[in-house]
């Protein structure tokens, strides 16, 4: 962790970059997969996992018997917090779904809009040293809210050739219609484009490594829509004198834990407070399972001290966090000041971990800066908006010399005649 003390504005930019992929080879090898995927379909898959897990899964739909048998090795505690956390998300995501807009903009003009949900949805599920089946929780959980017809989900095996038992109760108690043992770009192809056994769906959700982010990016240009561009997780926590430096250093650490390419930064108003906190990230890191990938992304992090607030505001709006937590004693002004943000958690005893996991809302966020232009993932994710006019013979009376005017100006004329021949109606 490197400490800048009141930087120039003009170092802003770079004390904002993000780390670098030091691996130039992967969209070009991701490209390679996604081709053999999109040609041999579940051949390809089989070969893929050969050569790259050493092992071929059982299956690649995991069976109904499988998912009874994952429901049994979950303790009750754990299935008890997955109600909690899944209840608050679903309150939460209800909330979301939008009313239908119907109204005459005109005399004899109705003009409705209406959410209709996304028919096939794809949620990739990562597994690794971390199965995430709390993203099974955010993902599954809106699609049903939405209507969406058919929500499939793909994870990598475990070094024992299944996939996390709490990622399969999590997908059955959600409700989630196919389960499919592939992960990696391989997966993200396979949803994409279809194979003998996955079927293609319309838009794929869900984090993953730089392969499977690549692999996102490149199907989204021609062969479905996903959630958004993401690449590793990252925090920002804003504090002063009113924060505890041992919440405030747990909280980076809870962001640092998640891959060496992850990012944390302090930006707090004294040098002491920064010292401080750096002295508790250097306490609490002995104490964790992963301290090794925590320590790894923390070379790449930065504690920041800015004594004016209008600068914090700034400075905070440019680097654009997935998680920002405010610590301050003016929290809820600072944060009505921060419009580039993924998420926002506000006082002591608001950590990010509670938006993780089951205070409600989604953890699935903009990173890389992305939160400038994109929104987390709600329930507007998982739907499309239709829009349905009715003009009536008076109401195109109202609006038609407006239309005709302006196909005129634009050189259309068969936009005007469109207009003109039913006007003309009656006098033929």
């Amino acid at each position: 962790m490197k400490l800048y003390i009141e930087p120039e504005r003009k170092q802003w930019a770079s004390l904002c970059e993000r780390p670098a992929d030091v691996n130039p080879v992967v969209k070009e090898r991701v490209s390679v997969i996604i081709d053999r995927v999109r040609k041999d379909g579940d051949k390809a898959l089989e070969q893929l996992a050969m050569e790259i897990d050493g092992r071929l899964p059982k299956s690649l739909k995991v069976s109904e018997e499988e998912l009874e048998q994952a429901a049994g090795e979950i303790s009750p505690a754990l299935k008890e917090a997955i109600r909690v956390a899944a209840d608050n998300i679903r309150r939460f995501h209800q909330a979301q779904m939008p009313s239908e807009v119907n109204m005459e903009t005109a005399p004899g003009v109705r003009c409705i809009q209406k959410p209709v949900p996304i028919q096939r949805v794809g949620l990739y599920i990562p597994g690794g040293t971390a199965p995430l089946f709390s993203t099974v929780l955010m993902l599954a959980i809106p699609a049903k809210i939405a209507g969406c017809k058919e929500i499939s989900l793909c994870s990598p095996a475990g070094k024992d050739g299944r996939i996390a038992p709490a990622v399969l109760y999590a997908a059955k108690y959600c409700g989630v219609d196919n389960v499919y043992c592939v992960g990696g770009a391989q997966a993200i192809a396979a949803m994409a484009y279809g194979t003998e056994s996955i079927a293609k769906v319309d838009k794929i959700f869900g984090p993953g490594n730089q392969w499977v982010t690549t692999a996102k990016q490149l199907v989204s240009g021609n062969a479905v829509s996903i959630d958004m561009p993401a690449g590793p997780s990252e925090v920002m926590v804003i504090a002063d004198s009113s924060a505890k430096a041992s919440f405030a250093a747990a909280d980076l650490l809870s962001q640092a834990e998640h891959g060496k390419d992850s990012q944390v930064i302090l930006l707090c108003d004294s040098v002491d407070l920064a010292k401080e906190i750096e002295a508790e990230v250097m306490r609490q890191i002995q104490k964790l399972g992963r301290a090794e990938l925590a320590v790894a992304a923390l070379e790449k992090s930065r504690f920041v001290v800015m004594s004016q607030t209008d600068d914090i505001v700034d400075f905070a709006n440019l680097y654009a966090p997935e998680h920002l937590i405010i610590s301050t004693q003016n929290a809820w002004k600072l944060a009505e000041q921060i419009s580039n943000v993924g998420s926002v958690f506000i006082g002591n005893y608001t950590p990010e971990s509670a938006g993780d996991y089951a205070s409600g809302t989604n953890h699935t966020l903009p990173t890389s800066s992305w939160a400038h232009s994109c929104s987390g993932v709600n329930l507007d994710s998982f739907l499309r908006k239709i829009t349905i006019q009715h003009i009536s013979r008076e109401g195109l009376n109202g609006i038609g010399c407006t239309i005709m005017e302006m196909a005129a100006a634009e050189g259309l004329d068969a936009h005007a005649n469109a207009v003109r021949i039913r006007l003309e109606e009656d006098k033929v």
